[in-house]
């Protein structure tokens, strides 16, 4: 299927959250936030939770051992969506915990006061705290490199940035306020010139863009399930093998184990090491289904489609003289602007008036709001279900939004 093939009617159809509950159509331009689900994953989920459930690991009887196997391809299939190991995958309870375990646990072993660590303006919080977090426990320096006038990190900066201290770079693939998508070879470049690791914050990318892990060269790369149409509770952290493999636990529990003693206990390879007490089972199927949904579908497809959604709506704003539109031409899947006079809260008030659903917000990238100087954006973010309806819903929302304020 390519993307001038792509039935949308069909596609839309499967996805019964595109509905009112009296079953009008329901404008949701909040993928970037948490995507829609398609009935696949519902169904998968449903039959996780109900005739084939039980627990995994542990069980001697037969539906464990067939559960077990099932959490065991899925953790397999989410490896190969994104060119990685099944022993490279590390379920999480999503990107923001993937983030954290590095930091505690890569991070708490392998830096010490003095190392630096380069993010950049545009980061997530979950892509900022936990290093923060870190710095005021063993005293590492955070730097930040700065955007481009377009909103992208501004790769000459980072290269003149880097020095020998910094050991660590960690990034965002998409920016989830901007949608600038980030050259990650050329980054991994640099930072391997200085001999720092790299992590990639892949929650924006993942739904969007193929991603391949052994070419972009990173060490580390998060995602989350819920974004790629997929449960929530439920992520990813994907790390080369070596580098996991010399990782410490950073919960204890069930499962992480080889053995306890009151004196002492001796813990699971990787990735089991990083996965204490009973794993989220009915999540990592539904995972597993929301990536056979997307590559039945195509990245190159979702990509394509979206892109030409971009490209129109930032069109149809660029013609209105009282709206700010942030980012990249390129962005992928995600348009963040700002209406003169109206609060983005009080658009998005109206907006749902009319069954169109923005986010509205500082988007958990306050430093970023700072940046571009406003207390917050309008975003509309696309998913493969989006369509032309929804933009022309969105525009009549903001017209007549404009009317109201006068």
């Amino acid at each position: 299927m390519n993307a001038m093939t792509l039935d949308m009617a069909a596609i839309r159809a499967d996805f019964p959250g595109l509905r009112t509950a009296d079953g009008r159509a329901w404008h949701y331009l909040d993928s970037g936030a948490t995507a829609q689900k398609p009935q696949a994953v519902i169904d998968a989920c449903a039959r996780a939770m109900g005739v084939d459930y039980a627990t995994v690991h542990r069980g001697v009887y037969a539906r464990s051992a067939e559960m077990t196997l099932a959490y065991e391809a899925a953790r397999r299939t989410v490896a190969q969506f994104i060119g990685g190991a099944e022993h490279e995958i590390v379920f999480t309870r999503g990107a923001t915990e993937a983030i954290n375990l590095v930091a505690a646990s890569w991070g708490g072993a392998n830096l010490k006061a003095g190392d630096r660590i380069l993010l950049s303006t545009l980061e997530h919080h979950s892509n900022i705290v936990p290093w923060q977090l870190l710095r005021d426990r063993v005293g590492v320096e955070i730097d930040v490199c700065p955007l481009t006038e377009d909103g992208q990190i501004d790769l000459v900066a980072a290269e003149q940035m880097l020095t020998p201290a910094h050991k660590l770079v960690a990034l965002a693939h998409v920016s989830n306020v901007l949608g600038g998508v980030l050259h990650v070879e050329h980054i991994v470049a640099l930072a391997k010139s200085v001999g720092a690791k790299v992590l990639i914050d892949g929650c924006q990318a993942v739904p969007r863009i193929a991603v391949d892990v052994a070419a972009l060269g990173c060490d580390f790369y998060a995602f989350s399930a819920h974004k790629l149409y997929g449960p929530t509770g439920i992520g990813a952290l994907w790390a080369k093998a070596e580098i996991l493999d010399a990782m410490p636990p950073w919960q204890g529990g069930g499962s992480m184990i080889d053995r306890v003693t009151f004196e002492r206990t001796t813990y699971a390879p990787a990735p089991t090491r990083f996965e204490a007490g009973t794993p989220a089972i009915v999540e990592a199927i539904g995972f597993a289904a929301a990536v056979d949904y997307v590559q039945a579908i195509g990245l190159a497809a979702i990509h394509a489609h979206e892109a030409r959604l971009v490209a129109q709506l930032r069109g149809e704003l660029a013609r209105m003289a009282d709206v700010r539109v942030f980012g990249p031409d390129n962005a992928a899947g995600i348009v963040s602007f700002a209406l003169d006079g109206v609060h983005p809260h009080d658009l998005g008030t109206i907006l749902d008036e009319a069954d169109v659903a923005i986010r509205a917000g500082h988007h958990c990238a306050q430093p970023l709001m700072d940046h571009l100087g406003v207390p917050a954006t309008t975003r509309a973010s696309f998913g493969l279900y989006s369509d032309e309806s929804d933009i022309a819903a969105l525009i009549a929302g903001i017209e007549r939004t404009k009317r109201i304020f006068g």
